[in-house]
């Protein structure tokens, strides 16, 4: 039976890198690790030695940025410096509609888009188009022209033939978003006062557990020990800090509209479900700025937002001003600021917050606000593709809203969405909007704008 990211050794293996990049000296237990791996007579003494070196690990001096990066929600804003904004006030239910259409409809087109090529390294993506004469990226991934030798080393992600232009039909199932789709249900299901543990159970009895990744399918397991959030995200979960929160975002910030303070306090509630430090804040950057993204129309300032709403000497917020730094000193393509970024933070696994979130921050800022070359952008920048696509159409989408997308993008999902969720499989774009906008109306209830 394969069962993938929670085996006992290798969430040992991953919470040597993540204690390593959190500052903590674990030099000497990882070579002690690697000895006895190899001195290991059977999988069942390997594991039970895993046991020792958690136990270890748990004992470690806390690094450099544990005062600088809190897990807490008002130890994080104290740690932040939330900026005031604009007024939805000023937005009719029909402009916020077609807001939360666009956002919608760009996740799923920037998510299809990079399904291919998921996890992929961005040299080979360029090396893909471009052997099919297709680069820049500018249109949906096709298998047609494309040479057989391409395919030695690499070939697409296992769930690429549904997304590929020849084949789309609709929009096809995708965690990204799955997990829209399942905070509606939360949103409708318990209102503005839900919990975390209302989002846990959710899960537990909507999503199978095969159908979670890294630190979602850990905070899952953690659950059915009867734990409870946040320790369903603190126990022996290495991929605490990875991008699995910050593909949850969307909907918070999609029912906060012009609120970016509301949208980070709700994405905060679910990202303490899986995820710390980081990994929250991920989330919670992306939530503020969809909400601002319905009353900016500067992408530099809707980025801005987003930051002043995570703590100010994270690692993340560092990430991101690095990456605002390379496009206001101009002199830079998206090219080569993506080179800066990658060898910076290439160190980071690719399904990582702090590499991904800088990805998704050059790939709106050289985007310039245009859709298809925002998208397209996110997709370029390799990691994880189909995320990062998501998360910037989310974003452009609300921006330009639903009317002014390209129909080259949007044409293609023939307003369709498949899932396993129920209540949701086969549900039209305008469906969504529409329910989305009545939780919109609804947590204005408790908004917090100053």
């Amino acid at each position: 039976m394969r069962i993938t990211w929670i085996k006992p050794e290798e969430l040992l293996e991953h919470e040597f890198t993540q204690a390593q990049e959190e500052g903590k000296q674990v030099e000497e237990l990882r070579a002690q690790w690697q000895e006895m791996k190899e001195q290991a007579r059977d999988l069942a003494q390997l594991r039970h030695w895993t046991e020792t070196f958690w136990q270890r690990l748990a004992v470690l001096e806390p690094g450099p940025w544990e005062r600088d990066e809190p897990s807490e929600l008002a130890a994080i804003f104290a740690a932040a410096a939330p900026e005031r904004w604009p007024s939805s006030g000023d937005l009719d239910p029909a402009q916020v509609e077609d807001k939360i259409k666009g956002g919608w409809l760009g996740r799923a087109a920037g998510c299809l888009l990079g399904k291919p090529v998921e996890g992929k390294p961005r040299s080979w993506i360029r090396t893909l188009l471009e052997a099919s004469g297709r680069w820049p990226l500018s249109d949906y991934f096709t298998a047609q022209g494309v040479p057989e030798e391409v395919f030695r080393e690499y070939t697409w992600h296992r769930s690429y033939v549904e997304a590929l232009k020849e084949n789309i039909v609709c929009m096809p199932e995708d965690d990204d978003l799955n997990y829209s789709m399942l905070n509606l249900h939360v949103a409708e299901q318990f209102g503005p006062g839900f919990t975390p543990e209302d989002v846990l159970q959710t899960w537990l009895t909507t999503l199978p557990v095969l159908q979670v990744f890294t630190a979602e399918r850990v905070a899952y397991l953690n659950a059915l020990r009867l734990l409870e959030p946040p320790e369903t995200a603190r126990f022996r979960n290495p991929y605490r800090e990875w991008i699995g929160a910050q593909i949850r975002a969307d909907l918070w910030g999609w029912i906060a509209p012009g609120n970016p303070r509301l949208a980070a306090e709700l994405a905060y509630r679910d990202a303490i479900i899986s995820h710390t430090k980081n990994g929250i804040y991920g989330e919670m950057f992306v939530a503020a700025m969809i909400a601002a993204s319905f009353t900016l129309t500067e992408i530099r300032d809707i980025i801005q937002v987003g930051l002043s709403f995570i703590p100010a000497k994270s690692r993340l917020s560092e990430a991101i001003r690095f990456t605002l730094s390379l496009y206001d000193a101009g002199g830079h393509s998206f090219e080569s600021a993506m080179d800066k970024i990658s060898e910076r933070y290439g160190r980071y696994h690719w399904v990582h917050t702090i590499n991904n979130a800088a990805l998704v921050t050059a790939a709106l800022l050289f985007g310039k606000g245009d859709f298809e070359r925002s998208i397209c952008y996110a997709v370029m920048g390799g990691w994880d593709t189909d995320c990062n696509g998501a998360t910037v159409g989310s974003i452009v989408g609300v921006l330009l809203g639903a009317a002014a997308l390209p129909q080259k993008w949007i044409a293609p999902l023939k307003n369709r969405i498949r899932t396993s969720l129920q209540g949701f499989d086969n549900s039209s774009f305008d469906q969504l909007a529409r329910r989305t906008l009545l939780q919109a109306e609804r947590f204005d209830s408790i908004s917090t704008k100053e």
